[in-house]
């Protein structure tokens, strides 16, 4: 192969989560609830854990209720390491 013809891409895998906007008080930034199901390591329950995760929203699009879809990046902030990819569903009303 040619080193003309032949392109490199960089891939790249960020991580990517889905969850529900709590707030979007802040100046370009949002919070995300992601709620992830665990199974017990003795009692095989299921069990819901939730995180909460500053995320980066430069047009400010998003509104309490909203289910979105984040993907991680570099440290924008003390706390964002998270941007805005999509909106899966704007919240009613």
């Amino acid at each position: 192969m040619n080193a003309e013809t032949q392109v490199e891409t960089k891939v790249r895998n960020h991580r990517t989560l889905q969850g529900l906007v709590v707030s979007n008080k802040m100046d370009k930034t949002v919070v995300v609830k992601v709620t992830r199901s665990v199974s017990h390591p003795r009692y095989k329950k299921f069990v819901r854990h939730s995180k909460n995760y500053m995320v980066h929203d430069e047009q400010e699009l998003c509104g309490p209720g909203d289910l979105v879809t984040i993907v991680e990046s570099r440290p924008l902030s003390r706390n964002k390491r998270w941007r805005l990819r999509s909106i899966d569903r704007k919240a009613v009303g």
